[in-house]
């Protein structure tokens, strides 16, 4: 107090209160107060709000999919499932039917593995078959008609699941020999009445045990196909029950079939 009562320390005080109110000054404009700031914030407010109610309606149809995603995917392993239980439940009592022989009554051994059990319908299925006599192996080594047999078990396995009108084989008998030709073609004819078949085949054991024949020629005259019908239920059929074990034989032309063709 003493010191600021002579002009000089007054003066001195005055100048550092000024300069002090100057910084404040230029500090305050630094600063630049946004006056619509509060009208601001409410804008971000609701924008906010608007955000959290797309996010939880969001949230909550992610949940709803999920839901829906997880039902389908219960129902189609339960589908696949069904199907394959079923398939691999008597698949191996089909291939034992194909393949039985009196020297062989017990048939070979066929069965199905998933590769995956938890989603078993992203993965692959192993399929084994074990013609009699044969020990294991992997199926790309088993020969062309022993390959057949197996698909031919396969196929009809499916069809035991879900039966279809008919089936079509195209010369699926190729690569068989007389034995299993006998036992496949025999197999069908047992299964007439609830296994519906139309057989490309160029072999007289098989389709001789068919219910009616189409033939397509040619005709020569005019160059064009023709297409014969011939009704089998009529004759007599008892050679059906002939040995599977025995050669086959090329049965002889029927008079009719040969009055049609010549």
């Amino acid at each position: 107090q003493r010191e600021a009562s002579t002009p000089e320390a007054r003066a001195e005080f005055e100048t550092k209160i000024a300069n002090q109110c100057e910084s404040l000054q230029n500090q305050l404009d630094k600063l630049a107060p946004n006056l619509r700031a509060p009208e601001h914030m409410t804008d971000i407010e609701q924008r906010v709000e608007g955000i959290n109610r797309e996010f939880e309606d969001a949230r909550k149809k992610a949940s709803k999919f999920t839901r829906e995603f997880e039902e389908v995917r219960r129902r189609r392993n339960d589908l696949f499932m069904e199907c394959f239980n079923h398939v691999a439940e008597n698949i191996s009592d089909i291939y034992k039917e194909l393949t039985r022989s009196a020297a062989y009554p017990m048939g070979g051994t066929a069965y199905l593995t998933l590769e995956s059990e938890e989603e078993p319908y992203l993965s692959g299925i192993k399929y084994n078959a074990m013609p009699p006599t044969k020990r294991f192996r992997d199926m790309d080594q088993l020969s062309g008609g022993e390959r057949t047999v197996a698909a031919l078990a396969l196929l009809f396995a499916f069809h035991n699941f879900r039966p279809a009108p008919f089936l079509v084989l195209d010369e699926v008998d190729a690569a068989l020999d007389n034995l299993n030709l006998a036992r496949v073609s025999g197999y069908i004819r047992r299964r007439a009445a609830d296994l519906q078949m139309i057989v490309i085949s160029l072999k007289d054991f098989f389709f001789e045990k068919a219910d009616a024949l189409v033939g397509v020629l040619r005709k020569m005259d005019d160059n064009k196909s023709n297409v014969l019908t011939l009704e089998l239920v009529e004759f007599d059929d008892s050679q059906d029950e002939a040995d599977p074990k025995q050669t086959p034989s090329a049965p002889e032309a029927h008079p009719r079939v040969q009055e049609i063709f010549s």
